[in-house]
């Protein structure tokens, strides 16, 4: 395999060493076994040398746990047997290597901001659980695993992962453990279209199937690829199914996996600058004998001198035998070298004299002596080395040295101190050093996405994910972006770091962007292209674009940069470095790494992903020791980086804030800057470049457009950044507006754009098959194109409009083109079976060949407009030649070497062309074809070539003064006239030679799915042309026209609409846009003013106007698969084709009526249907059988007209003809209609074909059976046989006298499908659904009406907002637009006009007037899923469904008291719920125990309906049936309401089927008294059982709110504070929510603050609650006039309570309680009441009290005190008494008060005297008066009191419990 771009940094770091893990060293009985080394090597020495002092094994290993005397009286003897000296003890510092230096020291007290280590040291506290070993004893690190949130799983180690990671089938955790224990019976996701599913079931992109890569693991994605062919054009796939460069094929370097790309090969010949390996591969020569096996058969490295050297360690010797012995051995005279080479003269060993002793001078030694086998050696002290005379020491230079020190190093003599670059800090090592700031991240990416690691804690997050293939990537850290390259999309893209906002960079020009640096000083981006063999640069958002190397580059590879001063990032200064491998050894990393690809460096680690073994690894950078596995079994790793602040350090911006003031780009250079100018541009100053540029070369290479200016002289080639070119072949341009045009004949589109690629656009993408020659007259700006699919040369304007076919006859595959517009012809090559080059008028006249002999295969066109010579290339004889405009003269000019030339053009003295074969752009002197010169090779797929100039010749033509007079085109044509005028397709032009008739009279149209188009039949050729629609059509079928009005008419299934449009394109609408499915059949009466459509969806047949009002159902009976469809209206029939499972065809009248089945045998599919209502015949078109036949109009003579024919679809006829369309041909054909011979092609190459219908606009109309005043019918008027009738919409009832309807029906069904509100009426038969055309739907869930305003009102899940609007559609209006959820249940108060409805996501029952005024809560206590909700306001109850925890059907009055419990047994999920008004019954669904049962209204008589329903979701009642929708069968669905039986479908096939109701006069009646006045309410008035109340809303509005039935207060003064203010009922809540310890006091003071006057007014209420009201109350003033005297009285008797009460001592009681009330606002701080931890009180709207039992069961007794309709406790035993004597004889005056709901007040309850059976019958007799209020009770023991009294039976008040 190559040298990948990651060995550009690996290789320097890799040692000549083999990794191998060899068993445990066994040496022999007279030698010591050293420890084995980190790459598994075995050293032995003799045993005498084992604790001799000296390093004999490298590592000490020979000396460890040795105390040999070695060490001078000042050293420290360490425990390794090394000396240091005695002053570096316990300073914190490593000095020993082996920490004995710093063992047994006092403890050192750390800073507050340090980390006591255990060995002694201290670190920063921030390193503290940093997942980095600081201390060194990894103390720092003794963390408590991090918790993961509730978004990920926890991996076995500790590490947390990406929630849906765990069980994928890829193994994300280190360990494994998120693949261990899945269920093996989940079944594995189906994979998409792009993907591949493994054998296991995990997905890959289907890029990966069959590349030589175990992308699955199991390898399964790499079996059965003998087929596969997934390499793309210019690639070569190996015998593996590794698909690589096509130009990596044979050239000497083994690319594929399995060396299959350079078997079969001729031997290559090797240049100069390479070594030709035995196996006849060529690699660089300086690879020769570098110590790496480049050739992969190891002849690069035979016969080579060994020059290199093992690496002894600082304190050996190296033999010359390589051996590495002790420095003491050196010259001891003992040959412990083997080779004598330690005793040798040039050691300076002298000879022994034996009278050597230590004592004597220190033995002659400079530092430390001793004594060895009775010699004299002398050693030195640490930081020194002996020198060659053996007795001096020499300080080391230990800053010389890679790996003692991190960063920076300054020696000293016989010491060294170690510091850290700024943004570093020096750790206790005192060596190292560690980067400030956050912890670092390994960014890497891994093909399909983009991930992230914490290399110390192994933690792994995904950045980004469903990339195709990310290879390279960097990353800008300041700006928070991530860069990376996109080998198979061929993209730079980018995104913010958080993985949003992902765009494209570079987008074009890019082959194979295999590298990726970016300059975070100077804000630049670098890339390398080994596709394009470049080096370019731009700016971070892809601007300025400039190719910096282009030369001597063969593959670059990856890239990096260094911006900071000195560097040059201009291309500039361009060195080679020295080979790799070829200087001495760095590191113990070994060659033998399996597959390195990416590296990066981070501190003292170096990481690097590897393809094999597909992981991140990391390992020392100085040792390449420390090798472990950061991450294993990823998806395919690539590139990979350090994500940290420290990776990008802030550096001088050489550039300054003024990009240098440079125009476009500012590039760091050695020593300031270089301003750039983008590719090709040309630079006018030192810091500016051209706008733009004036001259360049213009060639296509199909899948780009690219340009080399004439501006510079680099001549390097530049794309035009366009999109979505995919086979360009012909160029031209337009200098006028910078417009460059080219054609594409795999989109068959010819489109143009600025030179610079913006404004890109299409200009024709119509009947377009192979446009392979183009040509701009830029005096008349018109675009000529040939056609060699069409066999035509066409014109337009240069936008594409007014297109017209100028010559269609007589040609063979026309190839390029070339206009002459001085002399008004037009030159072209034809290379079909009869080759030539031909010339006619620009106009198409005068036509002639010029040159038809000695071609072959003519292809460019040039024109020399000042010599008057015609030039063009011939690729079969390859030849360029020329000629005179008249083929004159003609003359060879390059006749050699030319194998293939294709495109011609010329400018100046020099012509250009291109050549396929040898894939380079070439020139030449234009006269002469001398002076050949290359401009560019090596490129692929070359195509046209023009020169873009801006010196084009000026002239003067008639077409240029008010465009010649001509209506449309104006053309230049040859003298004498010069210029003529012409039509757009299919118009013909008026006698007068100037104007074009206004349109086409007699045509085809058709429909082709995603357009419409037209074949006009006034002009001699066939030529279709594309109705200009201005919208997107997706599945266009049937078409229909109106030639009155000259409107076309089509359907489209997958939009579900009918629209129409004027011929012209203009004035579309849609004029059907709901209750379609698949519309296959179209039928307009243009006549009646009517059109007919089929639908095989919905199995129907309608009709309505033409702008697609009154639309009604005719059919819907025993139809399956109706599709095309045919009028007949003098007759009044309609014909119509079944193609179901017995196919038939059928008539009947226009109306409907007299249905007849004419033939129903022998046929299989039949599509085209037409009527010949000449021959009075029906011809139809049969698919299965491929046959055309014809019948009699009742279906007699039936025969054979056309066989076979293949698919036919389409049928129409006009004239003598018939016209079909063919699915499997893709063309429209003709044949006579009376034999079926002489079948013809109109057009082919057409795919999607459908409908087709032919029209003649100047055949006159029938006669209209209606007449001019719609026959007298208020609707519609359907002809029929025998005249015609009168036809009311769907649903609605024609009336007696025959001619009228209704404006609707009078009883229906309204229904609601999430997008869609329908109707079925039930006053007809059919029962067919109507869409309601109401705007904005998005997911529509309930819905209630309001008959007194004929409102729909409807919830919108999706926008959370409550709406209403008219039947209609029109009035639309939001309601309730805010503070709303999940509103499931909608219910309409017609008599009180109030709106009611559920919210389940924020569980609460709220109510407003029924413009969505006055809004409150009722409930919103113990509601956990409260769904369907219905009102019957005669009675003043409210119902409702909860399917939540407890599953409960509900009661309450309607203002949300005496709530009550009415079924909470035997359900399941509650959905739908409706009343019986007239049977007084409650009926609901239950989609979980799937039946739907009934009860009376106090949830007695309970039984069920019907026991076996699908999923029912909503219901409702009409008479004698019960309505329900159905999910599981998308149906409505209708039962006897009596018996449950007579089950029938209503309406099938409904997807969404959500909410159901009856609308019917008999469905909302009654009254109550709100409903006169609004019950004299200022604001809400709500009835109930006995009376109603008045209430204000939760948020005041602008208008002063009376709780007092006819009464309206004045608006509130402002006051001070210190003055006394009326407590209004809106800001009561504010003073009782004061403090929670003044609770008791606040309501007292609100009390007394309330004056008499306030009173009488109704303005002392203690919460924004109701106060009640008789019926009827506020009729009259004498009520009101009662109502003041009744407050009076309950003044007094307030006096006589309050004077009685001080009377009574007050008890205190030791079990005293809380109890709390809760208004439903959940506005309640809980700072300011005490509530207990429940999750949800059980029993609510209820008062619950609370008794606490002991072992004798004595309960606290909790009493209730009843003031002015707010209901107390208190402990005083006396107001118990009062209210016992009270009740008596308070009549009716407390009667018509109760308890309303507080905001919540927290009042203490002291025990009294009334025992158990004394509560219980005085709270069942005030149950009427307190039924609201609740209490939040402790979970020991609850008592409630509903509305039959107190109840002892447990609730369950937990979630446990339950």
């Amino acid at each position: 395999m190559r040298r990948l771009w990651g060995a550009l940094l690996v290789g320097a770091l890799l040692c000549a060493h083999g990794l191998a893990s060899s068993p445990e060293c066994a040496c022999g009985r007279s030698h010591f076994t050293c420890a084995v080394s980190a790459l598994g090597e075995c050293t032995c020495i003799p045993a005498q040398w084992q604790c001799d002092g000296d390093n004999d094994c490298g590592d000490h290993s020979d000396e460890d746990g040795c105390m040999l005397p070695t060490c001078s009286p000042l050293d420290f003897h360490c425990d390794n047997g090394k000396c240091i000296r005695r002053s570096w003890v316990c300073d914190g510092d490593n000095d020993c290597e082996d920490d004995s230096d710093e063992q047994d020291c006092p403890p050192r007290e750390c800073e507050e901001d340090e980390f006591p280590c255990q060995n002694g040291y201290c670190i920063r506290s921030l390193w503290h659980c940093d997942g980095d070993n600081d201390c060194g004893d990894n103390s720092d690190e003794q963390c408590d695993m991090r918790k993961c949130s509730d978004k990920e799983f926890r991996c076995s180690d500790g590490s947390c992962i990406a929630e849906h990671w765990y069980c994928d089938g890829d193994t994300d955790c280190k360990d494994g453990s998120d693949e261990e224990s899945c269920p093996s019976a989940v079944p594995a996701p189906p994979c998409n279209l792009e993907e591949f599913q493994c054998a296991y079931g995990r997905c890959i992109l289907d890029i990966y199937h069959c590349d030589g890569d175990d992308d699955c693991g199991d390898w399964s994605d790499e079996s059965d690829c003998s087929s596969h062919q997934p390499c793309r054009s210019g690639e070569f796939m190996c015998d593996s199914g590794l698909c690589i460069n096509a130009g990596w094929r044979c050239d000497g370097d083994a690319d594929c996996d399995d060396q299959s790309d350079e078997r079969n090969c001729t031997t290559s010949m090797c240049t100069a600058e390479q070594f030709r390996c035995r196996s006849g591969r060529c690699v660089r020569l300086s690879w020769r004998c570098d110590g790496e096996d480049d050739c992969a058969d190891n002849s690069d490295e035979e016969n080579c001198e060994n020059t290199g050297s093992p690496q002894c360690a600082s304190d050996q010797f190296l033999c010359w035998n390589g051996r590495c012995i002790g420095q003491r051995k050196l010259c001891n005279g003992v040959n412990d070298c083997g080779d004598n080479s330690d005793e040798s003269p040039q050691q300076n060993c002298r000879p022994r004299t034996g009278e050597e002793n230590c004592n004597v001078n220190n033995g002659g030694c400079s530092q430390k002596c001793q004594m060895v086998r009775g010699a004299v050696q002398c050693t030195c002290h640490t930081g020194y080395r002996l020198t060659e005379d053996g007795r001096t020491c020499h300080d080391v230079n230990e800053c010389a040295e890679e790996g003692y020190c991190s960063q920076g190093c300054t020696n000293s003599e016989g010491a060294f101190q170690c510091w850290c670059e700024a943004g570093y800090e020096l750790r206790p090592d005192r060596r190292s050093c560690k980067a400030l700031g956050p912890e670092p991240v390994l960014l890497f990416a891994n093909r399909i996405d983009i991930r992230q690691v914490l290399p110390h804690r192994s933690e792994y997050t995904l950045l980004l994910n469903n990339l195709e293939n990310a290879i390279a990537l960097d990353f800008h850290h300041r700006r928070e972006l991530v860069f990376w390259s996109d080998v198979t999309l061929d993209r730079i893209l980018r995104a913010n770091l958080n993985g949003s906002n992902v765009e494209e960079v570079v987008s074009t020009g890019l082959e194979s962007p295999g590298g990726l640096a970016v300059d975070w000083v100077h804000d630049k981006l670098y890339w390398t292209d080994s596709g394009t063999s470049r080096i370019e640069v731009a700016n971070l958002d892809g601007a300025h674009r400039k190719v910096l190397l282009w030369q001597n580059l063969e593959k670059p590879r990856a890239i990096a940069l260094h911006p900071m001063e000195g560097a040059n990032l201009d291309g500039s200064h361009r060195k080679a470095l020295p080979g790799l491998g070829s200087g001495p050894c760095l590191s113990g990393l070994s060659p033998g790494l399996p597959h390195p690809f990416a590296i990066t460096v981070f501190e003292d680690s170096l990481y690097w992903t590897d393809w094999h073994t597909k992981s991140i690894n990391s390992a020392n950078k100085f040792t390449g020791k420390n090798q472990e596995i950061i991450r294993n079994k990823l998806h395919f790793p690539m590139d990979i980086h350090t994500l940290h602040p420290q990776r990008q350090p802030a550096g001088k911006n050489r550039c300054g804030d003024n990009n240098g003031g440079c125009t476009h780009l500012c590039l760091p250079s050695a020593q300031n800057y270089t301003c750039a100018c983008p590719t090709g541009f040309r630079k006018i100053s030192s810091h500016a470049c051209a706008q733009s540029l004036d001259k360049f070369l213009l060639f296509a290479r199909r899948m780009d457009i690219r340009r080399i200016s004439f501006d510079t002289e680099d001549l390097s080639d530049d794309v035009i950044p366009l999109a979505d070119v995919r086979s360009a072949v012909a160029l031209d341009w337009d200098s006028r507006d910078d417009h460059v045009y080219w054609t594409d004949v795999s989109t068959d589109t010819i489109s143009r754009a600025k030179w610079d690629g913006t404004g890109q656009e299409v200009v024709v993408d119509t009947s377009l098959e192979s446009p392979a020659g183009l040509a701009i007259d830029w005096v008349t700006n018109k675009l000529y194109w040939t056609d060699a699919g069409t066999d035509r040369i066409e014109v337009a304007n240069t936008d594409g409009s007014m297109r017209t076919v100028l010559i269609w006859e007589n040609l063979d595959r026309p190839r390029d083109i070339v206009v002459e517009p001085m002399g008004g012809y037009m030159y072209w090559t034809d290379w079909g079976a009869s080759p030539k080059i031909e010339r006619a008028g620009m106009d198409a006249s005068n036509r002639q060949v010029i040159i038809s002999s000695n071609l072959t295969w003519p292809n460019g066109l040039a024109i020399d407009y000042g010599s008057q010579r015609l030039y063009w290339a011939d690729a079969g004889m390859k030849t360029i030649e020329f000629a005179g405009l008249d083929g004159s003269k003609r003359k060879v000019l390059i006749g050699s070497q030319l194998p293939h030339p294709f495109g011609l053009t010329l400018y100046g003295e020099r012509i250009y062309w291109t050549d396929w074969q040898t894939k380079s752009i070439q020139s030449a002197d234009r006269l002469t074809g001398l002076d050949r010169e290359t401009l560019q090779e090596n490129l692929e797929n070359l195509m046209d070539i023009h020169v873009f100039h801006r010196r084009r010749p000026p002239v003067i033509t008639p077409c240029a003064m008010e465009n010649g007079g001509c209506s449309h085109l104006c053309l230049r044509s040859p003298s004498p006239s010069g210029f003529s005028c012409t039509c757009p397709t299919g118009i013909n032009l008026l006698s007068d030679g100037k104007t074009c008739s206004p349109g086409m009279n007699s045509f085809l149209i058709f429909a082709r799915r995603i357009d419409v188009r037209m074949v006009s039949l006034d002009i001699p050729y066939f030529a279709d042309v594309v109705v200009p629609i201005n919208i997107t059509m997706k599945n266009t079928i049937a078409i229909g026209v109106d030639p009155q009005e000259g409107k076309v008419y089509w359907s489209d299934s997958t939009l579900h609409r009918i629209s129409r449009a004027s011929l012209d394109g203009s004035q579309h609408e849609d004029i059907i846009t709901t209750g379609l499915q698949t519309t296959d059949g179209l039928a307009v009466d243009a006549i009646g003013q009517k059109v007919y459509w089929t639908d095989t969806g919905t199995n129907r047949i309608e009709v309505g106007n033409l702008d697609g009002s009154m639309r009604k159902v005719l059919v819907w009976q025993n139809l399956d698969s109706p599709r095309a469809i045919v009028l007949y209206h003098e007759m009044g029939f309609m014909y119509w084709t079944d193609w179901g499972e017995n196919a038939k065809l059928e008539r009947s009248g226009m109306d409907g009526s007299d249905r007849t089945v004419l033939i129903n045998n022998n046929l299989g599919w039949p599509n085209g249907l037409t009527v010949d209502k000449a021959s009075s015949q029906l011809l139809w078109a049969d698919a299965h059988t491929e046959r055309i036949e014809v019948a009699d109009l009742n279906g007699a003579n039936r025969h054979t007209l056309v066989s076979p024919v293949q698919h036919p679809y389409g049928l129409t006829l006009l004239g003598s003809y018939i016209y079909w369309t063919d699915w499997q041909t893709r063309s429209i054909h003709r044949a006579d209609k009376g034999t079926g011979s002489n079948v013809i092609l109109v057009r082919s190459n057409l795919p999607g074909l459908m409908d087709i219908q032919a029209v003649d606009r100047t055949q006159a109309l029938g006669f209209n059976k209606c007449g001019s005043r719609n026959g007298g019918c208020s609707h519609l008027c359907l002809p029929r046989p025998s005249g015609f009738s009168c036809a009311c919409p769907t649903g609605i009832q024609l009336k007696d006298d025959g001619k009228t309807c209704d404006p609707s029906p009078e009883t229906y069904l309204l229904f609601s499908s999430r997008g869609s509100i329908r109707r079925i009426s039930l006053d007809t038969s059919d029962h067919t659904d109507v869409h309601v055309p109401v705007p904005e739907l998005n997911n529509v869930i309930s819905l209630d009406y309001d008959s007194v305003d004929g409102k729909v009102y409807y919830t919108d899940v999706f926008l959370d907002v409550i709406r209403r609007a008219d039947l209609n559609g029109n009035n639309m209006e939001t309601v309730i637009g805010h503070g709303l959820k999940t509103t499931d249940g909608l219910a309409v108060d017609w008599v009180a006009r109030n709106l009611y409805w559920t919210d389940t996501g924020r569980n609460t029952i709220e109510a407003s007037r029924l413009d969505g005024s006055c809004r409150k809560v009722l409930i919103n206590n113990s509601l956990d899923e409260p769904r369907a909700i219905a009102v019957f306001p005669r009675k003043g109850y409210l119902f409702w469904t909860d399917w939540g925890h407890i599953a409960k059907i509900e009661r309450a009055n309607l203002d949300g008291s005496d709530r009550k419990v009415l079924i909470n047994t035997d359900l399941g999920w509650p959905n739908g719920l409706t009343l019986d008004y007239d049977t007084r019954r409650i009926y609901w669904v239950d989609a979980h125990l799937d039946r739907i049962e009934s009860a009376d209204l106090n949830g007695k008589l309970r039984q069920v309906l019907v026991s076996h329903v699908s999923h029912p979701f909503a219901l409702t009642q009409q008479d004698r049936w019960i309505y329900w929708t159905d999910w599981q069968t998308k149906s409505i669905q209708r039962v006897d309401k009596y018996s449950g039986r007579n089950k029938e479908t209503v309406l099938a096939n409904v997807e969404g089927l959500m909410d159901i109701i009856v609308v019917s006069p008999q469905r909302q009646t009654g009254t109550n008294a709100c409903g006169v006045n609004n019950g004299g309410c200022t604001h809400l008035c709500f009835a109930r059982t006995s009376d109603f109340v008045c209430a204000c809303p939760d948020e005041p509005d602008s208008r002063p709110c009376s709780l007092v039935p006819g009464l309206v207060p004045p608006a509130p003064k402002a006051t001070s504070m210190s003055e006394k203010s009326p407590v209004l009922p809106n800001t009561l809540p504010t003073t009782l929510h004061s403090s929670t310890t003044r609770t008791r006091i606040s309501l007292e003071e609100v009390e007394g603050r309330c004056s008499e006057n306030d009173a009488r007014l109704g303005l002392c209420a203690h919460s924004n609650q109701a106060i009640p009201a008789v019926p009827g109350e506020g009729l009259h003033i004498s009520y009101a006039i009662g109502g003041l005297l009744s407050i009076l009285l309950i003044l007094v008797v307030i006096a006589a309570l309050m004077l009685y009460r001080h009377k009574k001592s007050k008890f205190t009681d030791p079990g005293m309680g809380n109890l709390t009330y809760s208004n439903p606002s959940y506005r309640t701080s809980t700072q300011e009441v005490k509530i207990e931890a429940i999750p949800k009180p059980a029993m609510y709207n209820q008062l619950c009290y609370k008794k606490e039992g002991g072992p004798d069961h004595n309960y606290t007794k909790e009493k209730i005190k009843i003031v002015e309709g707010i209901c107390l406790l208190s402990g005083d035993d006396a107001e118990w008494d009062d209210l016992k004597q009270l009740r008596s004889s308070r009549g009716g005056l407390l009667r018509d008060h109760v308890c309303m709901k507080t905001d919540t007040v927290s009042i203490q309850a002291s025990s009294g005297s009334l025992d158990d059976t004394e509560t219980e019958q005085l709270l069942q007799e005030e149950q009427s008066e307190c039924s609201s209020v609740h209490t939040a009770a402790t979970p020991e023991r609850r008592g409630s009191l509903p509305d039959t009294g107190w109840k002892h039976e447990r609730k369950l008040s937990s979630e446990s419990q339950v």
